[in-house]
């Protein structure tokens, strides 16, 4: 018997999955830059995820070259694909 719900995001592939997929959905300001708060305010208030599930798939996401994010922390970049990612699931 499970007395948790299952988390989407738990995942941090899945987590980052969905961050890249709400940059892709941004408009992008100079430079091709998403100020963090556009991917961070959706996945929080409206895909209900958490603020860990937000730093891991981050993360993951920077780490698999996925998303750059400057240094400031203000805002991140979408790089550009080696594959697919957001067809892939």
């Amino acid at each position: 018997m499970k007395h948790a719900d299952e988390r989407p995001y738990a995942d941090p592939e899945a987590a980052a999955r969905k961050l890249v997929e709400l940059a892709a959905s941004v408009e992008a300001v100079q430079d091709g830059r998403i100020y963090i708060e556009r991917i961070n305010a959706p996945f929080m208030f409206k895909l209900k995820g958490r603020g860990s599930e937000f730093g891991v798939g981050l993360k993951y996401a920077i780490e698999h070259g996925w998303l750059s994010k400057h240094e400031s922390g203000t805002y991140v970049k979408l790089m550009p694909p080696g594959e697919d990612l957001l067809a892939r699931k």
